[in-house]
């Protein structure tokens, strides 16, 4: 160590004792951020990407072709209403989780997750419900039963399917988040940034919901 590396331990010491003898609280950074939440940002905001041009790419096509599939009748926007609330629901309880983490409470913390793994797992059923309605219909990737632009089912299954796989990851992460949590070796920040992802998740469907499903009745 150089005289002035030594120097600057040395004023950083006597600066640590000056507080502590006087007690001065010292704000921390506003711009220290977790890492583990800054990582969850950056995917956040890549992620949001993909979607929007997924999206984009949707209304491309819908916008040109001359015809377009409405296989969606009452049942269907019951079913995806039905899918909204389950999923703004799953919004509030990892609300709840994350704030029962913040005050170390472990049992609080881990039923709110597990209800909102539940209720991850019924949208999940939900939307395979619709899947499987519209395949016997006969909608497949490339093909449109009802004589209309054939990219319907392309796009429909591709943004659907897409969001249907963040939804699913998420209750895998959660239950992750849930073990480790419960056996000490997570703490309340990882719960946070499951958090982050899983309201992202449902972020996504707010735009989903109406694009697809909406303006898609007939």
């Amino acid at each position: 160590m150089n005289h002035s590396e030594l120097i600057i331990v040395e004023s950083g010491a006597a600066a640590e004792a000056l507080r502590e003898e006087h007690g001065i609280v010292m704000e921390a950074s506003p711009y220290r951020i977790d890492k583990k939440k800054l990582g969850m940002w950056v995917f956040i905001v890549s992620d949001a990407c993909t979607f929007a041009a997924f999206l984009f790419a949707y209304g491309y096509m819908r916008i040109g072709a001359p015809v377009w599939g409405t296989p969606f009748g009452l049942s269907s926007i019951v079913n995806g209403l039905a899918m909204t609330a389950v999923l703004l629901s799953s919004s509030l309880t990892m609300l709840a989780a994350v704030r029962a983490s913040q005050a170390y409470d472990k049992s609080s913390a881990k039923k709110w997750l597990g209800v909102t793994m539940v209720l991850g797992v019924i949208f999940v059923a939900l939307h395979l419900r619709e899947w499987v309605k519209l395949i016997g219909e006969g909608w497949r990737l490339f093909y449109n039963p009802t004589g209309g632009a054939a990219q319907f089912g392309a796009t429909f299954f591709s943004v659907t399917g897409l969001h249907l796989t963040h939804v699913i990851t998420g209750v895998i992460a959660l239950a992750f988040v849930t073990r480790g949590f419960n056996q000490g070796r997570y703490d309340q920040s990882h719960v946070e940034t499951a958090g982050l992802y899983w309201h992202f998740v449902d972020l996504v469907w707010m735009f989903v919901f109406p694009l697809m499903y909406l303006m898609n009745a007939h």
